[in-house]
């Protein structure tokens, strides 16, 4: 079973490695969901660790419609990563009614070629997700990054195992949040083959009061190491 790393950060990135984590998907901004980490960062991450590197294509916090001008910065940050070398891309891109934009998704997987093409948790506010499946399916995507329509993975559990059933093997479905060493095994019994995790720790607590309350936090060594004695 493949575990996926959430990395949010270039040391989260190199614990992943340590650990033994079969690959990462990297990011900034992990607190809203996810932003598109910075060149310097992903120029580092690609030097310095040996694992394959997803990098998450979300130019901003907030909804998935984008304008045509956050549209082409998507576009020129998949062709830096393609410049890098990198494993593969995780993105998509809705419409106002949060159905899937056929169009732009497309756009994105083609140009994202030959790196393989995760569609993120956008996913997870479709209104039909076994008809957005489907379209996925027809786009070519390769991997499909949710947690099952609810806040945990774990609690979205059944209608993974539908999305899967649907799946037939043609995408591979990725179940992600909230797993970890306690309930990853769900996953690996109910026949997923990858699941990702940030399996991240806080780290610090300290800030200046008129920056918020947000925690700095790193993914763990010894917490990938302990999901991966579980599924191996």
């Amino acid at each position: 079973m493949i575990l996926e790393i959430c990395a949010n950060s270039y040391q989260s990135a190199v614990n992943a490695n340590i650990a033994g984590a079969h690959r990462i998907e990297l990011c900034s901004e992990i607190s809203v969901g996810g932003t598109t980490p910075s060149y310097g960062l992903l120029k580092k991450v690609m030097a310095d660790i040996n694992i394959p590197v997803h990098v998450l294509i979300r130019p901003r916090s907030g909804n998935f419609i984008y304008s045509d001008i956050e549209f082409d910065i998507m576009k020129e940050n998949i062709r830096l990563c393609k410049d890098l070398g990198c494993a593969g891309i995780v993105s998509g891109v809705l419409h106002e009614d949060n159905s899937i934009d056929i169009k732009r998704t497309s756009e994105l997987i083609q140009l994202s070629k030959p790196m393989s093409f995760t569609f993120h948790r956008a996913f997870d506010v479709v209104s039909k997700p076994k008809e957005a499946l489907l379209q996925l399916l027809n786009l070519g995507v390769d991997r499909l990054l949710t947690s099952g329509h609810e806040e945990k993975a774990e609690d979205g559990i059944d209608l993974l195992i539908e999305l899967q059933k649907l799946a037939k093997n043609k995408i591979t479905i990725l179940p992600g949040s909230g797993i970890n060493s306690e309930n990853c095994i769900h996953f690996k019994n109910n026949g997923f083959t990858e699941i990702h995790s940030s399996a991240s720790k806080i780290i610090s607590n300290r800030t200046h009061s008129y920056f918020g309350n947000t925690s700095q936090i790193v993914s763990d060594i010894n917490s990938i190491k302990n999901i991966l004695d579980r599924i191996a």
